[in-house]
């Protein structure tokens, strides 16, 4: 079983923390029942803590860890915060990268009328009508190396040998980082900024060493129309750790509440939440963008899938569960190339390597879409196939999930055409016209 499908396996089979704990008397003392140990709340909150150890200590091997090499040449090792929201090699880095560059390898290329004109001209003239690059993402783990190479991009050494050249699109790359936190074994925290880097070298934490941020947020999401994402938990798509802080206001007093002292977060309407906390206390917060509709999203990471992010309207309530230790930076491979066949609406079909949307060239790369105000970024690593709908796209995955997603140029009439390049080295384009389904290899 691949390190993937290994995953998807392990979150079906996470417990609910504490579902099958009742309260006790005063006192903090447990009593029996018919052989079962009940435990009152103090009892709990100790184990609770102590859970929170050991699952700290086994989930560091899934944060981002590795060497800084700064321009002064000073060398600080250990666990990296990237941007304030990325700390564990499934966070996404996101930016923009420049499109592949096609090449007519034979004369060999599919053109058809439907009452439109077609350019007659080769796959090099597509070019002269889209931008050089692309909105695009990977998962931290993927990465060996990360080079600033100007004051807005980055070169990026991945695990494969290939090397990609990144640039800013987002707060990720480049001087508008927020901040590079470094937890240094022997400096303590440091905070760097983007010119402050040479290069980055990650690599697997060692084993027994703890990040001071402790463990990620996991749970389920359950959106206004009662679909559920089960994963590790963005809140507003900052908090990640349960040392983080979600801040409010509760009958005109402000409060600021670890996470790890919440159990579940209900929106109730569009300018606050109930928070229950693990004591079973109940608040009504507001007036922060936290608990109300200037909340950014919140994000849940699913290794099976990759990244759903619910607005607030959409958002229903998130209950909070213990994380699976189920990440590290073995779980990726630096992603190969997209390869599979491709058929048309009359039946033919083209085998090899696929370059979709133009773009999308490689496993590691990103698929996003739509779907009643909810946002899916899904890995290609994860895709079964695509097969066009009336609106849109039907994503199959490789655990059997489909989504019907839609207002996207990966998945719709926008879409720039589907390269295969085949075996024999000739090269063929499906328009989105003509396009019926992918499926492919891995």
């Amino acid at each position: 079983m691949n390190p993937i499908d290994r995953n998807a396996q392990e979150l079906k089979s996470t417990h609910v923390w504490g579902a099958s704990l009742r309260k006790g008397p005063r006192g903090g003392r447990s009593r029996r029942i018919g052989g079962a140990c009940l435990l009152t709340a103090p009892v709990l909150l100790g184990l609770f803590t102590f859970g929170l150890f050991s699952q700290a200590q086994a989930q560091d091997r899934g944060r981002i860890y590795g060497t800084i090499v700064t321009v002064d040449g000073d060398q600080l090792t250990g666990f990296i915060r990237w941007d304030k929201n990325e700390g564990s090699w499934d966070n996404v880095l996101d930016g923009s990268k420049e499109r592949p560059r096609i090449k007519d390898r034979s004369s060999r290329r599919k053109y058809r009328e439907r009452n439109r004109k077609r350019d007659l001209f080769g796959v090099f003239r597509i070019f002269s009508r889209l931008s050089s690059s692309a909105q695009s993402g990977i998962a931290f783990g993927h990465i060996k190396t990360l080079e600033p190479i100007s004051d807005n991009a980055a070169l990026l050494t991945l695990k494969s040998g290939e090397e990609v050249e990144f640039e800013g699109g987002s707060t990720d790359i480049g001087d508008d980082i927020r901040e590079i936190v470094i937890e240094d074994k022997s400096e303590g925290e440091i905070e760097l900024e983007w010119d402050d880097i040479e290069s980055i070298e990650f690599s697997q934490a060692p084993a027994g060493e703890t990040s001071v941020f402790g463990p990620r947020l996991f749970g389920t999401l359950t959106t206004r129309r009662g679909e559920e994402f089960t994963g590790y938990i963005g809140w507003d798509y900052d908090e990640s750790f349960v040392t983080d802080v979600l801040d409010g206001y509760t009958n005109g007093r402000k409060r600021k509440i670890r996470f790890k002292q919440i159990q579940s977060i209900e929106r109730r309407g569009s300018s606050g939440a109930r928070v229950t906390t693990r004591d079973g206390k109940e608040l009504r917060m507001e007036d922060s963008n936290d608990v109300d509709s200037r909340n950014n999203g919140i994000v849940v990471s699913d290794l099976a899938l990759g990244r759903i992010i619910v607005d607030w309207d959409n958002f229903d309530i998130l209950e909070f569960r213990q994380a699976p230790d189920n990440v590290s930076y073995d779980t990726f491979d630096g992603g190969k190339k997209l390869s599979g066949t491709v058929t048309t609406d009359d039946g033919e079909s083209f085998t090899g390597y696929i370059i979709w949307d133009a773009d999308e060239q490689f496993t590691w790369e990103i698929l996003d879409g739509e779907f009643r105000g909810i946002q899916y970024d899904i890995f290609f690593a994860n895709i079964r196939s695509i097969a066009i709908n009336r609106r849109g796209s039907t994503v199959t995955l490789k655990d059997g999930r489909e989504f019907h997603l839609r207002n996207s140029n990966d998945i719709d009439e926008d879409n720039k055409g589907i390269y295969i390049l085949s075996a024999d080295g000739s090269m063929d384009k499906v328009e989105w016209d003509f396009f019926e389904k992918v499926v492919f290899d891995h």
